[in-house]
């Protein structure tokens, strides 16, 4: 067995490291579901790595539901601390953009659509307001599929005590989730239309694409111009797009990309993204627009 130093100067093995490796996708996918930033993810799975490479295997008889366990309660320690700086975050708060592209990976329709309703944005927005072990239950239920029994050993909780987690955050989700339209190819035409309304300034083929009490949510942290409320209505949100785009950015540039589960545009400021929008779509109509215009929160896009 070959003995190498890990990136973050650990002595491990290859078998050490490729055990870890190979669950990091999953590991990723919990700390992002629970904190809603991708840094803070991150730092969660560096953590685990931590605890991993200094783990006693013989201690250890399946490593994916140790290195889960792990996961979780870093990530229920890191909530508990993100929450007061969310408290204190200057206009709305929302998710950090993911880049969600599950490939081959899961192949299975049902599978794709559950993976991807659980880290949309509508949903994590609702489970901002779940205590940290109704938003670990949920997450490891809903998203990852995880028996009542195995997540009762990760958090340390009885198995009773953790269905009725389960069943209050439900029930919690389910009032407050927004309904969206979920079929990939639709919500991409719209966002299409959408895109080209807004920088063609047409007003009126805009408001056509609108429902008449859509929202519009834009997260800046107060580190650039967006609304520091939340805008209601077709004519208040459709003009303010317009007003936005006709003033622009310099050398600006659009793509599309897959993000949090759906059909998102980057609008690009000569090359580097400024702003991210996403739309939540039903019947036909946009019900919310998100923009995301945080430069913190752009940063992982810089190389998509």
């Amino acid at each position: 067995m070959d003995v190498r130093v890990a990136w973050d100067g650990a002595v491990t093995t290859d078998t050490e490291t490729d055990v870890f490796e190979a669950h990091r996708p999953v590991l990723l996918g919990v700390a992002y579901r629970m904190l809603g930033r991708v840094a803070d993810a991150e730092d969660i799975v560096q953590e685990a790595w931590l605890r991993w490479s200094g783990a006693d295997r013989g201690e250890v008889r399946e490593p994916r539901a140790y290195l889960v366990r792990v996961t979780t309660r870093l990530a229920i320690d890191r909530l508990r601390q993100v929450k007061a700086r969310n408290e204190a975050y200057v206009g709305p708060w929302l998710p950090e953009p993911y880049v969600t592209d599950f490939g081959d990976t899961v192949p299975d329709t049902a599978e794709r659509a559950v993976l991807a309703d659980s880290v949309s944005l509508a949903v994590l927005v609702v489970l901002e307001s779940l205590s940290p072990l109704e938003r670990a239950v949920f997450v490891l239920r809903e998203a990852f599929g995880y028996p009542y029994a195995d997540i009762a050993v990760m958090l340390d909780r009885g198995e009773p005590a953790v269905r009725q987690l389960a069943a209050r955050a439900r029930k919690h989700v389910d009032e407050r989730r927004p309904r969206y339209e979920v079929d990939p190819g639709r919500r991409r035409d719209l966002t299409e239309r959408f895109l080209a309304a807004a920088a063609e300034g047409d007003l009126e083929g805009l408001l056509e694409l609108l429902a008449p009490d859509v929202r519009l949510v834009a997260d800046s942290g107060g580190k650039s111009r967006a609304p520091l409320r939340i805008l209601d209505t077709a004519d208040k949100v459709g003009r303010f797009l317009i007003g936005a785009a006709q003033k622009g950015v310099p050398d600006p540039s659009f793509r599309f990309i897959e993000l949090n589960g759906g059909p998102a545009i980057v609008a690009l400021s000569a090359g580097t993204p400024d702003s991210v929008f996403q739309l939540d779509i039903y019947e036909g109509r946009i019900q919310a627009v998100y923009i995301m215009r945080n430069p913190d929160k752009l940063v992982s896009l810089a190389g998509e």
